[in-house]
């Protein structure tokens, strides 16, 4: 097989496979510039002045006409030797297995076969298409290569699930511990009620005493004044005050008689400590198949009420919903200005007024969330005892209206463009802008390995986006009018809900094909906005314009 010069001369294979043999024979290690078909010797430049001084009429090619060249010996000896014996060259060509045999194989594994022939006969009868066989290694080497990427950010995916995971495992300790915290925080603040309860009435008893005590020994005094006075009428006195103080002391004395020592003891709550020595870990560790294609199949429907008393609008707008490892999920009503918080149930257990009108959030943790509030910026929330709590706030200079998260990084739309952002509020940079309408970057989601960012725009499209804001790829489909909100799974399912269409669909992963339609207009779909995958539940959430009730679908 004749190889280029060119595509390989700066090459140190080169260099060495293509010598000047002249030169070489000198120890001098040159790089050949011609070969020599008459000597069938390769010569660099100076060497090849005297060669045509001595031999005028000899054929020689150069460097452009590599297909004249010979094999260099690397490709020879990785041609000829044979790749179970490497000491071993191909001789033979054995047609009942297809194989290449060297005199090793032929004596290890093929001395029954009948059609063993030597290479140079077996030729005879078996045509080569080198330009379709490199043609086929060419495309077998791109698909290598792509999977070889693929399998390269796999990698990389791997680290940041696991970081992730690491965090939520230390937050379900750190919520574990303040459990244990509040349980301790409990038991002692009985602890000091029983002690305080104990010291009063101790105290109360003491003091009684005393006085009893105090007033005895001053009436003891004066009573033993009064010896040899013969004052009667204050003997009288005397003698009363001393029977009422008696009688006061001894019906004292009886009533705590039956008074015994107290001291406090603590009976552990050993359900607690069985519980968690019964529990081998703080939850499973499973391994999540990346098939980002894998159909979605819809089992069944439920519908949920998600209005409460507080509302200021007769319906709501459910434009954003995302759920959290706990099982709590969180719905976004634009009419009513309110972020709900619903229970694994999917019953409304808390709420928030916000500062404008909610258009999407997203999950930033396992606990917090980021709510983008139109022109009043982004507001985080978290999730604590069950309650929303507000925390910080990003003010931004245009329109916060779509949002993800990815390791760190704010993908924010305003209508027009994406931009990224930190979780400071820092910007990165403005990724993608589009003026030609006003809604041309509506909402975005973000790929699990963060790879892509898709967009839903106006124009009937889906946009595919890189991380840089360069365009992959353009989705349309006639059951898919008006795209609003889009999720994608923890494997990458791109999931997308057409406002005017009242469908929810799945893309494919490169954004290009339609792999299914999920829900449409008969199972009650009427204009949906909003679209999430609940892990917890294995469900699709879908959220409605004017609308009281959520969608449930239930998977398979």
């Amino acid at each position: 097989m004749a190889t280029s010069v060119d595509s390989v001369n700066d090459s140190s294979d080169f260099v060495k496979d293509y010598s000047c043999v002249a030169c070489e024979s000198k120890n001098i290690e040159i790089s050949a510039d011609v070969f020599c078909e008459t000597c069938l010797k390769c010569f660099c430049q100076t060497c090849l002045y005297h060669h045509d001084q001595m031999f005028v009429n000899h054929v020689t090619y150069g460097r452009g006409e590599s297909n004249k060249w010979p094999l260099t010996k690397t490709t020879e000896d990785l041609l000829l030797k044979c790749d179970v014996h490497n000491s071993k060259t191909l001789k033979m060509f054995c047609q009942d297995h297809s194989l290449l045999c060297c005199s090793d194989c032929l004596l290890v594994n093929h001395r029954q076969c009948t059609n063993v022939a030597l290479i140079s006969e077996s030729i005879k009868n078996l045509s080569v298409d080198i330009r379709q066989l490199s043609n086929k290694i060419q495309v077998i080497l791109a698909d290598l290569n792509k999977f070889k990427r693929s399998q390269e950010a796999s990698i990389h995916f791997v680290e940041g699930s696991y970081s992730e995971k690491l965090q939520e495992i230390r937050e379900v300790r750190k919520k574990l511990n303040a459990d244990l915290d509040g349980l301790e925080n409990s038991t002692l603040k009985e602890l000091d009620t029983i002690r305080s309860t104990l010291q009063t009435s101790l105290k109360k008893d003491v003091d009684n005493c005393s006085r009893l005590k105090d007033e005895l020994q001053q009436l003891s005094e004066a009573v033993q004044g009064l010896c040899d006075k013969s004052k009667k009428d204050i003997e009288f006195i005397a003698s009363r005050k001393c029977f009422d103080k008696i009688l006061e002391s001894e019906s004292f004395l009886k009533e705590n008689s039956v008074k015994v020592q107290s001291s406090i003891i603590f009976k552990a709550n050993i359900d607690i400590d069985q519980y968690l020595t019964k529990q081998p870990s703080l939850g499973k560790i499973l391994t999540l198949k990346m098939n980002p294609n894998q159909v979605l199949t819809v089992k069944r429907k439920s519908e949920y009420n998600v209005k409460i008393s507080s509302d200021t609008s007769p319906t709501c707008s459910i434009k954003g919903i995302c759920s959290l490892p706990s099982g709590h999920v969180i719905v976004a009503d634009f009419r009513n200005k309110k972020l709900k918080l619903l229970d694994q149930s999917y019953n409304v257990s808390g709420h928030s007024d916000v500062a404008d009108t909610p258009r999407d959030i997203c999950p930033i943790t396992s606990s917090e969330v980021a709510v983008t509030l139109g022109n009043t910026g982004v507001q985080f929330m978290s999730v604590s005892n069950g309650q929303l709590v507000k925390g910080r706030k990003l003010q931004l200079p245009h329109l916060a209206n779509g949002i993800t998260h990815h390791k760190g990084a704010l993908y924010i739309t305003s209508g027009q463009a994406l931009y990224h952002y930190k979780l400071t509020g820092a910007l990165v940079k403005m990724l993608y802008e589009d003026k030609s309408d006003i809604a041309t970057v509506h909402r975005c989601a973000v790929s699990p390995t963060g790879d892509r960012i898709y967009v839903t725009n106006c124009q009937h499209k889906v946009l595919t986006l890189a991380t840089d804001g360069s365009l992959l790829s353009t989705y349309t489909d006639p059951e898919l009018s008006g795209p609003y909100g889009l999720h994608v799974t923890p494997i990458g399912q791109v999931i997308v809900a057409g406002f005017h269409s009242n469908t929810v669909i799945q893309m494919d992963r490169e954004g290009r094909t339609k792999l299914a339609t999920l829900a449409s207009q008969k199972e009650g779909l009427s204009y949906p906005m909003s679209v999430c995958y609940n892990s917890n539940s294995h469900q699709i959430i879908v959220g409605m314009r004017e609308s009281n009730k959520i969608i449930v679908m239930k998977l398979k």
